[in-house]
């Protein structure tokens, strides 16, 4: 199942599961040197036009994608799989683990794409992946990146977070290239908080935006933002350093500074005066942070962790509390030492 180049290993037989703006997007960057790759598609019609025009007009419109992208809406290809990335939205990963945990070799590793926290068992997607492929390796794949520009092959650096050092190292030399840079990290809870968290801010930084109240304000929140995510991923074991990373700061930056961001986007239509079923409308791709907010104050009120902007982003996603009022709250919080 694998197959030998030079001095070391890489795997020849890659699936995706998901065949969103980012699945897609990944499958581009994996089909380097005309390799096979195999794409999980839930809708019929993804699949017929990947496998008849190589493209995917719902998901990722005006790319072409490569010949040897081959999509399925069913498993089959699963039994031959020897490397296979989840790339499903977080809250449907369990049903998507559900569906695939016998179809799979259980030692044939696992890259989670999705950036989130499940609600309701309040598990990262490394904790929930555990539940049905306990003997497979976890890795996690973060990192600022927006799926158009890894589609167009443009520059792109991600972390790879494995626990399994010579796992990782295979996946990253598999993967890898000039456009597609992988940086090794063991640090798989710190990448995925980083992940996680950072499409809450991304909310908030829109929400500045559409209000008008100025850069110097989205800076401060930013950087206030980060040291929320930074406390939550230490008190669940993350590293100070992995959040300094890409899959940290890199990706935090990135989400709050561009409208391609669908969060961002979410965040400044908020601003801008719109109720969030009308911000929300028309979205044919999840704007994850509306979905993590309530699971990630949950966790963070577990471990005694304040995070005042992401608890204001609840609120409002959850109507309970207006944007003037939040504003009017987090700018009279008492005074405190930075650190």
């Amino acid at each position: 199942m694998e197959v030998t180049l030079g001095n070391s290993t890489h795997y020849n037989n890659i699936s995706v599961m998901g065949a969103g703006a980012w699945g897609t997007a990944i499958a581009i960057a994996l089909s380097k040197d005309n390799k096979k790759i195999n794409i999980w598609a839930k809708e019929k019609e993804v699949v017929d036009t990947i496998n008849i025009s190589n493209k995917n007009d719902l998901f990722l419109p005006g790319i072409s994608l490569p010949s040897t992208i081959v999509a399925y809406n069913n498993f089959e290809f699963l039994k031959n799989t020897n490397l296979l990335f989840l790339v499903t939205p977080a809250q449907y990963l369990r049903s998507t683990l559900e569906n695939i945990r016998g179809l799979i070799d259980n030692k044939i590793p696992i890259v989670l794409c999705s950036k989130g926290v499940e609600i309701g068992s309040l598990k990262l997607m490394s904790e929930v992946a555990d539940e049905y492929l306990p003997t497979n390796p976890i890795a996690i794949l973060s990192g600022p990146s927006f799926a158009k520009d890894v589609a167009i092959n443009l520059p792109t650096a991600l972390t790879l977070a494995c626990k399994d050092k010579s796992v990782g190292k295979k996946i990253a030399e598999t993967i890898s290239s000039p456009q597609f840079r992988i940086y090794q990290s063991p640090d798989i809870v710190g990448a995925q908080i980083g992940g996680a968290t950072k499409n809450i801010i991304a909310i908030a930084s829109g929400i500045v935006f559409g209000k008008e109240l100025g850069d110097s304000a989205r800076s401060a929140l930013i950087t206030r933002g980060f040291s929320e995510i930074s406390r939550l991923a230490q008190a669940l074991g993350g590293e100070a350093k992995t959040l300094t990373g890409l899959s940290g700061m890199g990706d935090l930056i990135l989400t709050c500074n561009s409208e391609t961001s669908r969060n961002f986007t979410l965040g400044m239509k908020l601003g801008k005066g719109m109720n969030i079923n009308e911000a929300t409308n028309g979205l044919t791709s999840v704007a994850e942070g509306m979905f993590s907010t309530r699971a990630v104050i949950e966790l963070a009120k577990n471990y005694n962790i304040t995070m005042p902007i992401t608890d204001s982003i609840n609120k409002l996603i959850n109507n309970e509390s207006d944007i003037d009022t939040i504003i009017e709250e987090l700018l009279s919080r008492p005074l405190k030492e930075e650190a």
